[in-house]
């Protein structure tokens, strides 16, 4: 957690504050009963991630067992290599285009802003209108309306650039020209929400969350939230002299939120199902201290948690996933602070002191936002997002349909992993005793006291007995072969269960159906299957509900862009980079082909094609693609260009033209009599042709005799 974290929105007065008072051990007490049914309710889950967790690593836990006998203890890490080589193909598949799989579209009938607007022509102003009108027909006069001229209510938040344009609603009927303001919005919206992740560096907080989501099961992303961000420039001052000049610009920022701190209500299947959540935080002096620079933090509270003193405790599976084993004091110098995102009833709100818990009946509850450290409470507020909501996205790797949580890669194959580490450690011991000899001795048979060691030209003295009886060697059958046959076959399950194949990360020696080309594009075209479902899950309960948190905070918040506002949907595009690239790329320069037919090109946007085209094969279409409009002006640009080279080439090719087109002789040009390609002549110079053997004119012929 950083020293400026997130903060509130800038209307804070808007925002209602409660003050500290007697009542609140007790709301304390009901924040952290919350968190221990949480806490309580997500134990199963909690034993899930810590063997997820130590299959990543490589770790064996205490339930492990070994046998007297078993010596090795080697762990082979596949789960690593799943895990990591599943993080890598959904991040390439989301952010290998340099552009952040979201986009913003106007839905099919959009409203408050119309789909085409065209310019006014006479045939609009002929059109007779009702001049009463009726009730609710939309042109009802607005305050303040009265001797101005009407605007144009369907252009939306576009009647700053628009509205001094005689402008009517509808799409062209006579060729005229013609915009689509609900396109114009939504391209609008989609830029400023790209903007804003790029400024907040979002894409790596989307990274960590997948990463987790692929270990764990579930990834968590928190907010967006008002961030001050610090723009770095420098100008110049009264003497020209550079000076360094930054300023601070509110952003909607966005951060990972790992699952062992993410206490949801133990009873919901998804986070919209959820009623409440609660956020435990590891915090040292300085972070603690820092939050009394956040809106609506009471400075009071923390001043006194900190002169209490830390007051954090390790849970049972801190030591596994931190390896502090041996570093006990570091918990003794940080503090609990849990953030309740949730309800409120009305006797709890009228106890906390909340003005609206007065105009609340029983039955009503309010949505609250409350930070406590101990039993201190250092913020309460009401939940400043409007509408209401809980400002959690959680995505699943792979859907478990009766719970919250998901299931990850890990935990898929812990199975496989088991097989491959008996297996592996198996064969191993085995080789520890095929590799060496065991000896049968009779000492009857020898000399009393001699040395037992072996090595080369040893001498072993025999009393009795008959002639190498004394000393045998045993050696015991080598079924290495066996085991290691073992692993591959649960290697290979691992790669079913987890629909990853191993040729996917690497694996060298590929036999069967991957030795050819076709074989490898089924292969790949079939893991592409199984994480196209995993990329789906993070469009559906990720990207779209971020996408729309970003459109409802642009629209709480974004002051500054008023031609953002329109009926706008949020429209993830990340299942729509999972067909192979190759594929796509082939199918696109097929149909570009299929356009060069003048009778079908019309039939197709080739505007758009380009684009595609320039996607498929991971280039930026903004930077090479023109659309529409650029198009025609650079054919113009062409056009010009290639007259003046005509005209250039036919002035320089005058007079002098004209005298090289005529033999010498003033017969017949040189160019109508075929190119002569000997180099003795007729007006063209080349380079000859070498007579061959029994030619005329070739040296090695044999001199004729004269008759």
């Amino acid at each position: 957690m950083s020293e400026d974290n997130f903060l509130q929105p800038e209307d804070d007065a808007a925002i209602p504050v409660v003050n500290p008072d007697e009542t609140f051990p007790g709301l304390a007490g009901y924040v952290k009963q919350k968190f221990e049914e949480a806490e309580n309710g997500r134990y199963s889950h909690e034993q899930r991630w810590l063997q997820a967790y130590k299959n990543f690593r490589g770790v064996y836990d205490s339930t492990t067992a070994y046998r007297d006998s078993e010596r090795s203890k080697v762990f082979v890490r596949i789960t690593k290599t799943k895990v990591l080589a599943a993080y890598g193909q959904i991040v390439d598949i989301l952010f290998a285009n340099k552009k952040f799989p979201l986009v913003v579209q106007h839905t099919p009938v959009p409203e408050g802003i119309a789909e085409f607007a065209h310019m006014e022509t006479p045939l609009d102003q002929m059109q007779q209108e009702d001049p009463y009108g009726f009730a609710g027909d939309g042109r009802e006069m607005l305050p303040g309306a009265l001797g101005a001229e009407p605007a144009q209510e369907f252009l939306g938040g576009l009647q700053g650039e628009y509205g001094s344009l005689p402008l009517a609603e509808g799409p062209a009927k006579m060729g005229e020209p013609q915009i689509s303001p609900a396109q114009i919005a939504a391209l609008n919206m989609e830029k400023t929400i790209h903007d804003q992740l790029l400024d907040t560096n979002a894409v790596n907080v989307f990274r960590n969350a997948i990463f987790e989501s692929s270990l764990l099961g579930t990834g968590i992303v928190k907010g967006p939230f008002n961030f001050f961000k610090r723009v770095h420039q420098w100008g110049r001052d009264e003497d020209g002299e550079r000076e360094y000049q930054p300023y601070e610009k509110v952003v909607p920022r966005i951060e990972m939120v790992s699952a062992w701190d993410f206490h949801p209500d133990p009873s919901a299947t998804s986070i919209d199902d959820c009623e409440y959540v609660v956020e435990r935080h590891r915090l040292n002096r300085q972070q603690l201290r820092a939050l009394i620079k956040r809106p609506h933090f009471i400075s009071e509270a923390i001043e006194e948690c900190l002169a209490k003193g830390p007051n954090y405790e390790d849970k049972y599976y801190e030591d596994t996933i931190r390896e502090d084993e041996t570093e006990p004091y570091i918990s003794d110098s940080r503090y609990e602070v849990l953030e309740y995102w949730g309800v409120l009833d009305s006797k709890l709100a009228d106890a906390a002191g909340f003005e609206e818990a007065g105009l609340m009946s029983e039955f009503d509850e309010l949505q609250v936002n409350i930070w406590v450290c101990g039993n201190m409470i250092l913020r309460c507020v009401l939940n400043p997002f409007t509408p209401a909501r809980i400002p959690y996205q959680v995505f699943p790797y792979e859907v478990n349909p009766y719970q919250l949580w998901g299931v990850g890669v890990a935990e898929n194959m812990e199975d496989a992993q088991k097989l491959m580490n008996g297996h592996v450690r198996m064969a191993i011991d085995n080789l520890a005793l095929a590799g060496n000899l065991v000896f049968d001795v009779d000492e009857a048979s020898l000399v009393p006291g001699q040395n037992m060691d072996i090595f080369p030209g040893k001498i072993f003295r025999r009393q009795s007995g008959v002639t190498g009886t004394a000393i045998n060697g045993l050696k015991f059958p080598n079924t290495a072969g066996e085991n290691l046959q073992m692993y591959q076959i649960s290697r290979q399950l691992a790669d079913e269960e987890t629909g990853i194949p191993s040729i996917m990360h690497g694996q060298t020696g590929v036999s069967g159906t991957g030795r050819t080309a076709a074989g490898l594009s089924m292969l790949m075209g079939s893991a592409g299957l199984s994480m196209k479902t995993v990329v789906k899950n993070i469009d559906d309960m990720l990207l779209k509900p971020l996408g729309e948190a970003y459109f409802q905070w642009n629209m709480q918040f974004n002051k500054d862009a008023p031609d953002i506002v329109g009926d706008l949907e949020i429209k993830p595009r990340g299942v729509a980079a999972v067909m192979q690239k190759e594929v796509r790329s082939q199918r696109l320069t097929t149909l570009l082909q299929t356009v060069s037919n003048p009778m079908l090109a019309p039939f197709v946007k080739i505007p758009n094609l380009m684009r595609e085209l320039a996607i498929s094969q991971d280039i930026d279409p903004d930077s090479l693609v023109n659309d529409a409009n650029e198009a025609q002006l650079y054919a113009k640009m062409l056009q010009g260009m290639m007259a003046n080279a005509q005209q250039a080439a036919s002035a320089e090719a005058g007079p002098a033209g004209e005298q090289q087109g005529m033999a010498p002789d003033g017969g017949v040009p040189a160019g109508s009599q075929g190119i002569d390609d000997s180099g003795r002549g007729n007006g063209t110079i080349g380079v000859g042709t070498a007579p061959s053997a029994g030619e005329a004119g070739f040296s090695g012929n044999a001199p004729q005799a004269e008759e």
